[in-house]
């Protein structure tokens, strides 16, 4: 499987940051490891799309793989040194006055490479050491702990266990940092971080646009015309929503303060009603009689002006 963000998400270098969140969002739900179960090379697409949409939905970021400052995996690119790089630098070890000799020893001039790029170690001696990998991984995260905040345990492939902190408002492909806990570093080098990218399941009555929660609320005829006071769900728990008079079915109603955090701030996003009216499924023989009696009276036509 390439290596190359762009090709793992399956879009052009030139794609849009709308192209390359949907490319994302597409392909984790035609690989996610649930919806495949034993299928390894689902996992691999899976894992492979959440580390390139990682590196490449931040602009900054983006813009120095492309500039070829950082790799795939984020890590620094080293910067390419030759022999005329350390000329003239004060006590320069190849400063003869004349070419390389065919008796110097090539593992003294990759040592003095080392040493000259800082990685030698205290005393004088050769030793090198350089921060260890970044671990990427997938988590799968409820939408009410996303949206709430939670404390989530998860077993590394090593053994280790690791207790992740979901921010309030945490939203679906937002990678969090855990420092130290990725690879071992190299000659005592500091351990890379583990970097976790979320997948936020859906929730079967709620929805999200950015901080706002969305909900669409059944509600009765008589609700609908005589108003009513009834219960509506928030991630917080239920609460008391008025249902004003002669409501229509796609009103929305707001619920301010009732969604999710907001990103740097301490406010929260509202909730978004949206009131649905349904009949009942066998309406009975009051009912029907009242609304023939009122039909033959009622003047009002909501289809007035639809007419091409």
């Amino acid at each position: 499987m390439s290596s190359d963000p762009y090709v793992a998400l399956g879009v052009k270098k030139t794609a849009t940051e709308a192209e390359i969140k949907r490319a994302y969002k597409k392909l984790v739900r035609e690989s996610h490891p649930d919806l495949n179960p034993g299928d390894a090379g689902a996992e691999a697409r899976f894992k492979a799309a959440a580390a390139a949409y990682d590196l490449l939905k931040d602009p900054a970021t983006r813009a120095r793989f492309d500039a070829g400052e950082i790799d795939e995996t984020g890590q620094e690119r080293p910067q390419r040194q030759y022999y005329r790089d350390f000329a003239g630098a004060e006590g320069n070890a190849y400063q003869q006055g004349r070419g390389f000799s065919s008796e110097v020893d090539p593992a003294d001039i990759f040592a003095e490479f080392l040493r000259h790029r800082g990685g030698a170690t205290g005393g004088g001696g050769h030793g090198f050491s350089a921060p260890g990998p970044d671990a990427r991984y997938s988590l799968d995260v409820a939408f009410l702990d996303a949206a709430r905040g939670a404390r989530v345990p998860i077993t590394l492939p090593g053994g280790d266990t690791l207790e992740v902190q979901i921010p309030p408002g945490a939203g679906d492909g937002q990678t969090l940092r855990l420092r130290g806990k990725g690879g071992a570093g190299f000659g005592g080098g500091a351990p890379g971080d583990a970097l976790i990218t979320l997948v936020v399941r859906a929730h079967p009555i709620f929805r999200r646009e950015g901080a706002d929660i969305l909900l669409t609320l059944p509600i009765t005829i008589d609700e609908a015309v005589l108003g009513a006071k009834v219960e509506a769900p928030t991630i917080d728990g239920p609460v008391s929503l008025t249902v004003p008079k002669g409501a229509s079915s796609g009103r929305v109603l707001r619920l301010r303060g009732r969604g999710t955090a907001k990103p740097g701030s301490a406010e929260r996003g509202d909730q978004l009603v949206t009131l649905s009216i349904v009949a009942p499924p066998h309406p009975d023989a009051a009912l029907t009689e009242f609304l023939e009696g009122w039909r033959k009276t009622q003047t009002h036509d909501p289809r007035k002006g639809m007419k091409p």
